[in-house]
């Protein structure tokens, strides 16, 4: 008998947030996928604290997750054999997945499709032209998008797709329009296939109505807000709510919201060696420098980490965030934890890289609407 919940393979799945986005919205995770061994260990760790059930298919990390390797040979039959046999099980089947995206950052290290992990963008669309799920989703920066370079490259993964069969649409969303505290805009990509749409006798088109159902704050609103800029960087200060912003789009407001100070990993964070005078010179709100950015309490966060995996300093400590306010930037449950033997740079690492929770399931529902299930 077929499951009523549609079943998802994920690619480059980091610490799982697009994962747990999916699956608290009503999929499946039955394949995760990721290489770099210690973000697999997070992910596993936090889906046994979340007594979430082990993924059908297993996880694969390090050389088997080696999504190139995918492509040909006998990885590549065995993932066919995989997908075969979940359609046993499951009357849906869809591949999401965010490539690793420096190469089309402006901030990063712009080589586009020619460089190691711009590559992978390339290889993740090759893997839904071969496996041929009913539906996908591809995430990267905005760059990809936007820069004319970069841009040429999006457009023939599109064509492609588009002649495998697939029905596509996209979007630039920012992750303040699902009610996240951060300016953090990416590409989605979502395609249906043509095969799927016909036997489902789906008639919905793939317009933009699909992507406003779940946007929580319009851009015009956001932008109309009376944002404060600056203040005087004050150690355990108080300062109210202002009025004309919005607050649960506020470092604050999540802050609060997830309890950071009694969450397992308020102590995670990193301890200067040097130049604590420095911390204390920079203005609250203060995020203009290319290092030493200050949060200010009652506005969005730019982005969860930046450069170099550096982290924010915190609004009103003198220290930097620590990862439960990392997570909470990102809009993780307060319940998400990272394990304590996972090293500084990479919980940092695996929180920056992460899709921002309420925008997975801002997504997820999104596809559920178009596929009837909800």
């Amino acid at each position: 008998m077929n499951s009523d919940r549609p079943a998802i393979f994920s690619f480059f799945a980091g610490a799982g947030f697009l994962d747990l986005g999916f699956e608290h919205s009503g999929f499946k995770i039955v394949y995760v996928n990721e290489i770099f061994s210690p973000f697999m260990a997070a992910y596993r760790y936090s889906r046994e604290l979340l007594q979430l059930p082990l993924p059908e298919y297993g996880y694969h990390y390090g050389e088997t997750g080696d999504v190139s390797k995918l492509l040909e040979g006998i990885q590549a039959q065995g993932l066919l054999e995989l997908v075969k046999d979940c359609r046993k099980s499951h009357n849906i089947i869809g591949f999401i997945g965010g490539p690793p995206c420096p190469d089309f950052s402006v901030g990063g290290k712009n080589q586009g499709y020619l460089g190691s992990n711009g590559k992978l963008s390339e290889v993740y669309i090759e893997l839904i032209c071969q496996n041929l799920p009913d539906f996908f989703l591809f995430e990267n920066v905005k760059g990809l998008w936007r820069t004319k370079k970069h841009r040429l490259f999006f457009e023939s993964l599109k064509i492609r797709l588009q002649q495998a069969g697939y029905v596509l649409t996209e979007r630039l969303i920012n992750a303040l329009e699902y009610g996240v505290p951060q300016d953090r805009e990416r590409i989605i990509l979502i395609g249906f296939h043509q095969y799927f749409i016909n036997q489902n006798q789906i008639k919905k088109q793939l317009n933009l109505g699909l992507w406003q159902k779940y946007i929580t704050h319009s851009q015009v609103r956001i932008s109309a807000c009376s944002w404060p800029k600056y203040q005087s960087f004050q150690v355990d200060s108080l300062l109210p709510c202002p009025d004309h912003i919005i607050p649960e789009l506020t470092v604050e407001f999540w802050f609060r919201k997830n309890n950071v100070q009694h969450h397992p990993n308020t102590q995670h964070y990193f301890q200067p060696r040097a130049g604590m005078s420095k911390f204390a010179t920079v203005d609250e709100g203060d995020d203009s420098k290319k290092s030493f950015k200050r949060l200010h309490r009652w506005r969005y966060s730019p982005t969860a980490c930046y450069g170099n995996n550096e982290v924010h300093l915190h609004p009103y400590k003198m220290r930097r965030i620590s990862v439960a306010e990392a997570l909470a930037i990102q809009s993780l449950p307060e319940n998400f934890v990272l394990p304590d033997l996972m090293s500084l740079t990479n919980m940092f690492k695996s929180i920056g890289n992460g899709v921002p929770y309420l925008l997975s399931q801002a997504l997820a529902k999104t596809i559920l609407d178009f596929l009837g299930v909800n």
